[in-house]
């Protein structure tokens, strides 16, 4: 009965939308609800090269974001990149981070690219290499104060912990983050402290299992040392 329903999907799809151009096709799929668009994208090999291409990204992100047209680009070590990238990164500004000003698409972009260097990387570049000279300078160089860079930069490294997914990787990620030996960076360069106190709470909670014991006490002796005092629910074996 369901391969029976499925056919009969597939064949009212063809009939409805076979026919269509591919422009309407974009107008018609960038009205539909963003968390549709990968299983849209699945039905068809036609809709899937749609949404692979630059012509949709382009429609939506005018769409979604109208003063992306006015956007300038801007200096830094982290590129503005094509619509797809720019409609994600605007997408974060808005939904993780709650922007909607000048900096809401160089935030999502420098969010994407943290993440990605994070998640992607077997190893990625020390943390205060990714702190210093890429994120902090990123909006140093557009123009903000020492103390908003700092501050944004800080709140990219929290949004980024929140949401790496939470398996064997991530937690070889944290580990390697919790056990860096202090290199002494000057301000706004260092990661802040709510950053580094969020490494060893993640650890600690979500992925106290993964640890064996000698692991366990390396990590707890490192977090003794650098706050006092710990919470008792990071004690304990």
């Amino acid at each position: 009965m369901t391969d029976n329903r499925d056919s009969d999907t597939l064949t009212l799809v063809d009939n409805s939308f076979g026919r269509l151009p591919d422009h309407l096709l974009i107008e018609i799929f960038i009205r539909l609800p963003v968390s549709e668009w990968a299983q849209i994208s699945c039905v068809k090999k036609q809709w899937a090269s749609l949404f692979l291409g630059e012509c949709l990204w382009q429609a939506a992100l005018m769409r979604t974001f109208p003063s992306a047209s006015q956007a300038k680009r801007w200096p830094g070590p982290i590129p503005q990149g094509l619509s797809k990238r720019r409609f994600a990164a605007l997408y974060v500004g808005k939904h993780i981070f709650a922007l909607d000003n000048d900096i809401d698409e160089i935030v999502g972009h420098t969010y994407l690219f943290l993440k990605e260097q994070l998640e992607l990387s077997n190893m990625p570049p020390p943390s205060g290499i990714l702190h210093g000279t890429i994120i902090a300078d990123q909006f140093i160089t557009c123009g903000k104060s020492r103390d908003v860079a700092h501050e944004l930069a800080s709140q990219i490294w929290l949004a980024v912990l929140d949401n790496l997914e939470e398996n064997q990787h991530t937690f070889l990620l944290l580990k390697r983050l919790a056990l860096e030996g202090d290199v002494f960076l000057p301000f706004p360069y260092s990661r802040s402290i709510k950053v580094q106190w969020r490494v060893f709470e993640k650890l600690f909670t979500d992925f106290r299992d993964c640890f064996d014991q000698a692991d366990y006490y390396d990590v707890l002796a490192i977090a003794k040392n650098k706050f006092q005092p710990i919470p008792s629910a990071w004690l304990g074996f």
